[in-house]
C-alpha cells in the first residue's frame, strides 16, 4: 500500500453513535484502517459537513472559489442545484457549474433543474424541458431533479412537470421538492408524486405534517430566510427525518460560517451531539448516495478536526485524504474563470419608470418581512404627483419597485413595496430569482434610473446609489457570479451591504431580500417583468 498516512484524536463515529480515542490510516484518498487505542488526544475527528440544498450561483462566487472558503468551516459537499444559472443558460449554463467545480476537490453534487423558467408568469433566458432533463440526469454526476417548485402542477397532474417527475424515478434519483404552505389532500398528492424533500415549511406543524408522509425537512439557514429557530426541536425529535441547508449565502455571510455553525447552534442549545452531526453529516450523504465519506474504513477520507465539541472550531479539513483547509486558511488554489452570460437589456429612462393613476383608488402594496421569502399584502390609497403619477411616499415607507427584462428591451413592470425603509437612494440587482431580470427599488424614478443603469452597463451585478455616489459589485458571470476572489467579493457586498443600510434600511440583507420579491412561486405578493403576481391565487392583480 502506497503513501499511508495516519491522523490520530477522538474519533467521532456517527454512524455507530460513539466516540473513541484512535488512529485513521488513510492511503489514495481512502480510509484503509481506523484502530482504537487508550491515549488521551486534545483534538476530534468528525465526518465533514454537507450542505443539503444550495444555489451556489448565490454565493455570488463561481464554484471553485466557492469551494475555497467553505472548506475553511469544515463543509467538504454540497448537494447544488443550479437553478439560478439555468434560468439564465439553460443546459450551457449547468455545464459551465460542473466544469468549473471540477478544477477543485471539493464535491459538488449537481441536480437537474425542474423548473426553467420556473413559471410562464416572468422572462427567464432559457428552457428546460422534460427531453433536456432527461439528457441531464443520463449524467453520473447528476444526482437528482432538483426542486419541483410547481407544486400546483404537481396537484394538477400538468404533463410537462409530471413528465419530468417519471424521468427521474425512471434513472433512479431523488427529488427534491418546494412547497410552502401546502397541506392536506394537496400534499399527499404531491408526496405521491415521488417527491422527497421540502426546505420550503412556514411552520412548525407544516413541517410536522410532512414528516408524517415522509419528506425530509432541510432546515435552512441562508442569508435572507432564517428558518433555524423556527424548526431546530425537529433535530431532537426527528433527526432522522432533517439536513441543514442554507439555500441562498451571500458571500459575506459565507466568508462567516455555514454548516459549523448550525451545529453550534444546536449544541449550544443542549441537542444531543449525535443526533446533529447525523443531520449535518450523514443524512444528506445517505438519501443523495453521495461519495462522501463517514469516517468508516473503505470510505473516502473526507473529515475535519476541530479543537472541541463545544466551540468546534475547524482546525483542518481533508477531502479525498488531501488537506484542503488548515487554521482558517483555503489551500485549494485560484482558479481561472470564463465568464459566460445572457444581458441584452438597454439602458432606461427615468419616464420609463412612471405610473400614473386614473383615479383616488387604491393601490396593491407588497410588504417585506425581514428573514422571510413570502411576503404580506397591504392595500394603500397612494402619493401623486402633480401629473398623476404614483410616486414614494417616506413617511409610510411607501417605495417604487421595478423589474427589467435583461433578455429583451421591453418596458419595466412597475409597483410598489413596504419594509425596505430607505429614506434616500435606491439599489439594484441582476440576481433576481428565478428568472434573474433586474429588481430595484428606490425612493425616486431618478435614482432608480441610474442604479439599473449602473446594473445594464456591467451586464450584471448589484448597485447601490444616491445623489452623489453609485457603487457597484459586477457580476459577468450570467450576472449572478463575480470573477474575484471569495474575500474580495466579500468585501464589496459588505461595503454596498453598508451603504444601503445607512440609506435607511433595517433589513439584515437588503440584497437579498429584494432578489426575492420577484420569486412567484413564494407567496403572496411578487412582482415579475410582466405585473404583479399573487402567489397563492397563482395569476396577475
Amino acid at each position: 500500500m502506497k503513501n499511508v498516512k495516519t491522523i490520530s484524536g477522538n474519533i467521532v463515529d456517527v454512524c455507530h453513535g460513539k466516540i473513541f480515542a484512535g488512529t485513521i490510516s488513510f492511503s489514495e484518498g481512502k480510509i484503509v484502517h481506523v484502530q482504537e487505542d487508550n491515549k488521551k488526544y486534545a483534538q476530534y475527528i468528525l465526518p465533514g459537513f454537507v450542505d443539503a440544498h444550495i444555489h451556489i450561483e448565490s454565493s455570488m462566487l463561481v464554484p471553485a472559489e466557492f469551494a475555497r472558503v467553505a472548506v475553511q468551516h469544515g463543509t467538504v459537499a454540497t448537494v447544488s442545484d443550479p437553478h439560478e444559472i439555468a434560468n439564465v443558460l439553460g443546459i450551457e449554463g449547468v455545464n459551465f457549474m460542473i466544469k468549473n467545480a471540477a478544477q477543485v476537490p471539493f464535491k459538488f453534487y449537481f441536480g437537474a433543474s425542474s423548473c426553467v423558467p420556473a413559471t410562464t408568469f416572468e422572462t427567464s433566458g432559457a428552457t428546460i424541458d422534460a427531453q433536456a432533463v432527461e439528457k441531464l440526469l443520463k449524467q453520473d454526476t447528476i444526482k437528482y431533479l432538483a426542486e419541483v417548485m410547481n407544486f400546483p402542477g404537481v396537484v394538477h397532474d400538468f404533463p410537462d412537470i409530471m413528465q419530468k417527475i417519471k424521468v427521474a424515478q425512471k434513472y433512479g434519483k431523488k427529488i427534491d421538492g418546494h412547497a410552502p404552505t401546502l397541506t392536506g389532500k394537496d400534499l399527499k398528492k404531491y408526496v405521491a408524486a415521488g417527491i422527497t424533500t421540502d426546505h420550503e415549511c412556514i411552520t412548525l406543524a407544516e413541517a410536522k405534517e410532512k414528516i408524517s408522509l415522509g419528506m425530509k425537512i432541510q432546515i435552512r439557514e441562508g442569508s435572507a430566510s432564517k428558518d433555524f429557530d423556527t424548526f431546530y426541536s425537529l433535530v431532537g425529535t426527528n433527526p432522522n427525518m432533517c439536513m441543514f441547508c442554507s439555500d441562498d449565502k451571500h458571500p459575506d455571510d459565507l466568508e462567516t460560517g455555514h454548516i459549523n455553525l448550525l451545529v453550534k447552534r444546536c449544541l449550544a442549545k443542549g441537542l444531543d451531539l449525535m443526533r446533529v452531526l447525523k443531520v449535518a453529516c450523514v443524512n444528506p450523504v445517505e438519501h443523495y448516495g453521495l461519495d462522501v465519506g463517514l469516517l468508516q474504513k473503505g470510505d473516502n477520507a473526507d473529515f475535519i478536526v476541530v479543537d472541541d465539541l463545544k466551540n468546534l472550531e475547524v482546525l483542518k479539513t481533508f477531502i479525498n485524504g488531501v488537506l484542503v483547509a488548515e487554521k482558517h486558511k483555503s489551500l485549494i488554489p485560484r482558479t481561472i474563470v470564463e465568464a459566460v452570460n445572457n444581458f441584452k437589456a438597454k439602458k432606461k429612462k427615468v419616464l420609463d419608470f412612471a405610473l400614473p393613476l386614473k383615479d383616488d383608488a387604491e393601490i396593491e402594496v407588497i410588504k417585506v418581512i425581514d428573514g422571510q421569502l413570502f411576503t404580506e399584502r397591504n392595500n394603500v390609497k397612494p402619493k401623486l404627483d402633480s401629473e398623476h403619477n404614483v410616486i414614494a411616499d417616506l413617511e409610510r415607507d411607501l417605495l417604487k419597485i421595478v423589474v427589467v427584462n435583461r433578455y429583451e428591451d421591453k418596458a419595466p413592470a412597475v409597483a410598489f413595496m413596504q419594509g425596505f425603509g430607505f429614506k434616500e437612494g435606491a439599489i439594484a440587482s441582476s440576481v433576481a430569482h428565478d428568472s434573474h431580470n433586474i429588481v430595484a427599488v428606490g425612493v425616486n424614478d431618478e435614482l432608480i434610473t441610474k442604479a439599473v443603469n449602473l446594473v445594464i452597463e456591467h451586464k450584471g451585478g448589484i448597485a447601490a446609489v444616491t445623489a452623489n455616489k453609485a457603487e457597484i459589485l459586477p457580476l459577468p458571470v450570467a450576472g449572478l457570479m463575480s470573477v474575484e476572489d471569495y474575500k474580495t467579493a466579500a468585501a464589496e457586498y459588505t461595503k454596498l451591504n453598508k451603504m444601503a443600510k445607512k440609506m435607511g434600511t433595517v433589513l439584515h440583507a437588503p440584497f437579498m431580500s429584494l432578489s426575492f420579491m420577484a420569486l412567484l412561486v413564494i407567496p403572496r405578493l411578487k412582482l415579475s417583468d410582466k405585473g404583479l403576481f399573487d402567489g397563492e391565487k397563482f395569476k396577475f392583480v
